[in-house]
């Protein structure tokens, strides 16, 4: 089983905790924004979806296509466009691929750590986005609850 979904926008990275005043951590806004913006894309393009059992391997291909800077020399921006020259910079690719499984918790899959492989990588784009694409080593889904 594959399923393939974009998140638009430039990508974003799985923020730390931080401690409220009254000591207890909390999730930062962006990170729980971003979340629920990977919550929504999943949910419209597979409406109908199955969470998977909990023994069903996945492997998570994430594909970050960041915004070509406007100050960009001619040079450099051919370069972007046919993927020569790559993005060096925040966010992290570890935090990009947390914040997008840990969003997919019970969703997509049982829980993120079913995800035994994953390739990530970083491009520059003029349409900033993130692809994402699972695949289930089988077809085994129970009911979504």
């Amino acid at each position: 089983m594959v399923i393939e979904f974009t998140i638009p926008g430039e990508p974003k990275g799985k923020g730390r905790p931080r401690l409220g005043r009254s000591g207890h951590a909390y999730t930062p806004h962006d990170t729980a924004a971003y979340e629920n913006l990977v919550k929504v894309c999943f949910s419209e393009a597979y409406p109908d979806h199955k969470t998977l059992a909990a023994d069903v391997p996945v492997t998570a291909y994430i594909r970050a296509y960041y915004k070509i800077p406007k100050s960009t020399s001619k040079k450099k921006y051919l370069a972007m466009i046919i993927g020569s020259l790559y993005p060096l910079k925040k966010p992290d690719l570890d935090n990009i691929a947390k914040i997008i499984c840990d969003a997919l918790n019970g969703i997509a899959y049982y829980d993120d750590a079913q995800v035994r492989k994953m390739i990530i990588e970083k491009y520059y784009s003029k349409d900033p986005r993130v692809d994402v694409r699972f695949e289930w080593e089988n077809d085994e889904c129970i009911s979504s609850s």
